[in-house]
């Protein structure tokens, strides 16, 4: 038998974790697995399905105590159904309100209560900002503005005058929920719902703020700075917490997370670190060796390109890549050997000239390509 999952550990939380700790630990959770910042990750997927039902249960009275009750006497029911023991989520239930309903009008017997839990917390705001090739490299400030509900600052968002003309709900007593009670062959079964005069706020605004009319927001253009670090890539974020929508109810905001489009550079190509350039140099280099200048992320220095070095042919230099708080990385030179595309009529007779002191042998490809022909087709493919 599979072994059950400990909710309470998945969310970072101990068994006597109020409702609030449970809330925010759910909300900090859910915020660093959620699955568009983390595109095509397996693990943070699972981890993200994990974290939400973990909180489906401990989150709601009636089956976090169910939860409880199986946990402390495995098998005797009370939690999750499956086989034996007469578990109460078994399907024989199902038609009668199910098991939830029941075990909160025993709790009911016991002066318990169950709650409907509202998070106040104001919708996170995702933008996208696009970088120039260098700034993502070698980090950069910028400043990003964007229209947001911001929080009310007369009313502390709670769209009440001064953040204090409300009163109790009349009809919830101020707990913002009520109860329906239901007669069935098992006795009274209690269902809670929001109330449907306060909305489950529990409280009623007597006089609205002027300022955001009771709303508890005001529609405004917001300007942050972003310092963002050296080494940011495609789909890497910044986090600001506070500078999303305004919550309910002077509940807290909700953070901005500002994701990155780097845009491509004429010279350089990069992966993770490291920086890899594409470099043509004229034949007679390749050939007689040489120095030439290669271009950095912040100026240029002096390589030396080998004797004989063949088109294709990488070279490694170490530290050249990107300076990161993670570290820094290499560049990598992929070389390109060029000829002349046109030859002028002196240039044409000099190297024909000089053509004729090379022997086959010293080009190695083209020997070995040369061998193969002669030994297939019987003629020589470049000619005696």
């Amino acid at each position: 038998m599979a072994e059950k999952k400990n909710y309470y550990e998945i969310l970072g939380v101990s068994k006597d974790a109020s409702e609030e700790e449970i809330k925010a630990a759910y909300k900090k959770l859910v915020k660093q697995y959620h699955p568009d910042l983390h595109p095509n990750d397996k693990l943070a997927a699972e981890k993200f399905k994990e974290i939400n039902e973990a909180n489906e249960v401990l989150s709601d009275k009636q089956k976090r105590a169910a939860y409880d009750y199986e946990q402390a006497h495995p098998g005797m029911g009370g939690f999750g159904g499956g086989g034996g023991g007469g578990g109460f989520s078994g399907g024989g239930f199902s038609g009668f309100g199910g098991f939830g309903d029941i075990f909160d009008s025993i709790f009911q017997g016991f002066g318990g209560s169950a709650s409907v839990q509202r998070d106040n917390t104001g919708e996170d705001i995702r933008l996208e900002m696009k970088l120039s090739f260098m700034d993502a490299a070698k980090g950069c400030t910028k400043e990003i503005t964007y229209l947001r509900n911001e929080p009310c600052a007369s009313c502390k968002g709670t769209g009440a005058k001064g953040g204090t003309a409300f009163k109790p709900c009349a009809k919830c007593g101020g707990r913002g929920q009520v109860r329906y009670t239901q007669d069935t062959m098992f006795g009274r079964t209690v269902r809670v719902g929001a109330c449907p005069d306060c909305g489950g706020r529990g409280k009623i605004i007597t006089d609205k703020c002027p300022d955001c009319k009771g709303k508890g927001y005001v529609r405004r253009e917001t300007k942050v700075t972003l310092n963002i670090p050296a080494g940011v890539d495609n789909d890497s974020y910044i986090r600001k917490y506070g500078f999303g929508q305004a919550g309910a109810d002077g509940g807290a905001a909700g953070d901005l997370i500002v994701v990155f489009r780097i845009e491509p550079h004429k010279l350089f190509a990069r992966k993770n670190n490291d920086l890899y350039l594409d470099l043509p140099i004229p034949f007679h280099i390749a050939a007689l060796g040489g120095t030439i200048k290669v271009p950095d992320i912040d100026d240029v220095f002096d390589y030396t390109i080998p004797e004989g070095t063949q088109s294709g042919t990488t070279f490694r230099i170490g530290g050249k890549g990107l300076k990161t708080r993670n570290g820094t990385g290499n560049m990598y030179l992929k070389v390109f050997v060029e000829v002349p595309s046109k030859l002028s009529r002196d240039q044409r007779r000099r190297l024909e000239e000089s053509a004729s002191a090379f022997d086959l042998k010293q080009f190695e490809k083209s020997r070995r390509f040369s061998d193969s022909v002669s030994a297939l087709y019987g003629k020589e493919p470049f000619g005696k």
